[in-house]
């Protein structure tokens, strides 16, 4: 039995886009994508005040989550802990009769600035799956599915596999929509 399709929402939270190649050759890669909406919350938000209602209705509307992010000081960008706080609310995303979430996944597509490797107990001291533990018990706390991650990097040296990276990711979303959900932890 094949798997069920589902609408993949991108969640874009990068706060200086036109200065990232990595995150928009990404971007580039989950455009050409059916069943694939890519919202930009830095474009959307600018001031940071969220539209909750706009925010939940995006959400229902879809069946998989993709966070697309730059890590920042070992963490997500501002803006889009500020969205986690403002959205995911109590009775509508967990606590009594929050359900709106459950059963949708979450899949984390970040970049960072050097190598993703160096995440680890002999640089950073943690690794990126540690570092992404917060969201992920976030997505369970409010019953939806953990896709695992998958990390890039962006220094001057990796640039030259934009590419590879971006065909990488075009695979991963479309394996999100066609209903494939295999968690991965991988880093690029």
């Amino acid at each position: 039995m094949s798997p069920t399709p589902s609408r993949t929402l991108v969640l874009l939270a990068h706060p200086r886009l036109p200065a990232s190649r990595i995150n928009a050759a990404l971007l580039d890669a989950a455009r050409g994508i059916g069943d694939v909406t890519i919202h930009d919350l830095y474009h959307a938000y600018p001031d940071g005040f969220i539209d909750v209602a706009a925010e939940q209705q995006r959400l229902l509307a879809h069946d998989t989550v993709v966070l697309q992010f730059p890590i920042q000081w070992y963490a997500m960008p501002a803006l889009l802990k500020h969205w986690f706080d403002e959205v995911l609310q109590s009775g509508w995303a967990y606590g009594r009769d929050g359900n709106a979430l459950a059963g949708k996944g979450l899949f984390v597509a970040a970049t960072s600035g050097g190598d993703p490797a160096g995440y680890g107990r002999h640089a950073a001291q943690f690794t990126l799956t540690e570092l992404f533990r917060p969201i992920e018990a976030s997505a369970r706390y409010c019953g939806m599915r953990w896709l695992g991650h998958v990390a890039y990097g962006a220094s001057e040296r990796i640039n030259a596999r934009l590419p590879e990276f971006a065909a990488d990711y075009a695979s991963r979303i479309a394996a999100l929509t066609r209903g494939d959900h295999h968690p991965e932890h991988d880093s690029r």
